[in-house]
């Protein structure tokens, strides 16, 4: 993320919370497609995760949640409220993250590859992190199309935000995919203007299903 984009995050932090409450219902059906996959023994990694709207509800259900977001603004606003014992907040950069190869069951990532200049070199890192298997949440905004999605997502930029990425839910899917994540189950959320694309994925590396392959034929 450039140092500018990251100022803006910086700022927003404050009042963040409160701006995100008029997303609640739409976030509260984020958490009701993800939760039927978490499970007590689970280790999980959030990345981006602002002043905690998925973190709070979804870290009771899971062994660990680390939730993590490159704006210490950010962090400390999240700090502030009380969560599980269960839930951690720490800065930490996407794209460098100083994590274990496979440490983790599953990665949420909400709403920010589609802001992030170099979303590739994020995903490489939720791989190395992730344990082969593993699953990766990635409810994303895209676009509908229409005069008023442009409308709105200009007029955003004009206050600092920036999208590099304007997928629509079928484009964001075949990304998803071609970089070896097999998308199990995807949903649209929320309007037509500016809809959300639910996706739940699992980590499927080339190697992984060369092995299973190689399993079922000796059987």
């Amino acid at each position: 993320m450039k140092e500018s984009e990251l100022a803006f995050w910086q700022k927003m932090a404050r009042h963040y919370t409160k701006f995100m409450d008029r997303s609640a219902p739409l976030y509260a059906a984020v958490c009701e497609r993800i939760r039927p996959h978490l499970s007590r023994d689970m280790n999980v990694l959030e990345l981006a995760c602002g002043t905690g709207q998925l973190s709070f509800p979804l870290s009771p259900y899971v062994r660990l949640w680390e939730a993590t977001d490159a704006a210490p603004a950010m962090i400390q606003e999240a700090k502030k409220r009380i969560g599980s014992s269960r839930l951690h907040f720490s800065v930490q950069d996407a794209a460098h993250l100083p994590y274990a190869p496979e440490s983790f069951d599953a990665v949420v990532i909400a709403n920010a590859l589609h802001i992030l200049p170099e979303p590739d070199r994020v995903l490489r890192e939720i791989q190395r992190v992730l344990k082969p298997g593993g699953w990766l949440f990635a409810p994303t905004f895209v676009h509908g199309g229409g005069r008023l999605a442009r409308l709105r997502t200009w007029c955003m930029e004009r206050t600092g935000f920036h999208v590099y990425h304007r997928w629509n839910a079928g484009e964001f899917v075949s990304y998803l995919s071609m970089h070896d994540f097999w998308v199990v189950e995807h949903a649209l959320l929320g309007g037509r203007v500016l809809p959300l694309c639910c996706a739940a994925c699992r980590w499927t590396p080339p190697e992984y299903l060369a092995a299973q392959d190689a399993a079922t034929v000796s059987e």
